[in-house]
């Protein structure tokens, strides 16, 4: 009688499933504000142009499909379209006429000041479209940074709300910033982290490569030259 260890692999009985990895999900940045604004524009958009194509006479109906043709494309590229999407090896960008796939290696830096930027080895700049730079919430955050520092020290906050903040030098302030960052800084601070933590990897590297939208471009291009003919023949 042979025992498991004696027998061929191909006679032992199958054994349960080696676990895998699991998939890693791409982190997805978008602008809430931007989505809820661009919804709101679509639905006023579509309101007034069916009700011109229904209601309208002569021309009028044409003129508003052609301005619905030009229009919706733009405000889809503007409002809903922006997303940046951070994998494991690559950072995915989607901003309102160009898709860029930077891979982690290829990235020189991420930048922020009047607006949100990535900077590539090769001296390429790309904006961050949907994770936009509000420098009245950096404001609020800095004056709930000020309030908690305070707080926690038993002192009122400095001259404009920065000298409790400027004055701690301890781990405690720590969880107060990570709290009341403003939220495209704290979108910003994950991707730093991924890319310091990702850039060296051998899966990580590669080309930049960027697209145009023309799924977008097209339809806006079709709207606007049908738009023109229709102003220019009336």
């Amino acid at each position: 009688m042979t025992s498991p260890e004696d027998q061929s692999p191909a006679s032992r009985p199958p054994g349960p499933p080696q676990p895998t990895d699991p998939e890693i999900r791409d982190r997805v940045y978008r602008s809430s504000a931007g989505i809820a604004g661009g919804v709101v524009m679509l639905a006023l958009v579509g309101w007034l142009g069916i009700d011109a194509i229904v209601a309208g006479e002569g021309r009028t109906p044409w003129l508003a499909l052609a301005a619905m043709i030009l229009l919706v494309p733009l405000i889809v590229s503007l409002t809903v379209r922006p997303a940046v999407f951070a994998g494991q090896d690559r950072l995915r960008v989607r901003n309102p006429f160009r898709v860029i796939v930077l891979p982690w290696g290829q990235i020189a830096t991420l930048r922020s000041g009047y607006s949100n930027e990535v900077l590539t080895v090769a001296g390429a700049k790309f904006q961050l479209w949907s994770i936009p730079v509000s420098l009245r919430a950096r404001k609020r955050a800095t004056r709930r940074q000020s309030r908690a520092a305070a707080a926690q020290d038993g002192r009122p906050a400095g001259p404009g709300g920065l000298g409790g903040a400027l004055g701690r030098g301890g781990g405690g302030a720590s969880a107060a910033d990570a709290a009341a960052r403003a939220g495209g800084d704290r979108a910003m601070e994950d991707l730093r982290e991924l890319w310091e933590a990702r850039e060296k990897d051998e899966s990580a590297q590669g080309e930049v490569s960027v697209r145009w939208a023309w799924e977008i471009l097209g339809p806006a291009a079709a709207g606007a030259v049908v738009l023109a003919i229709l102003v220019a023949t009336g």
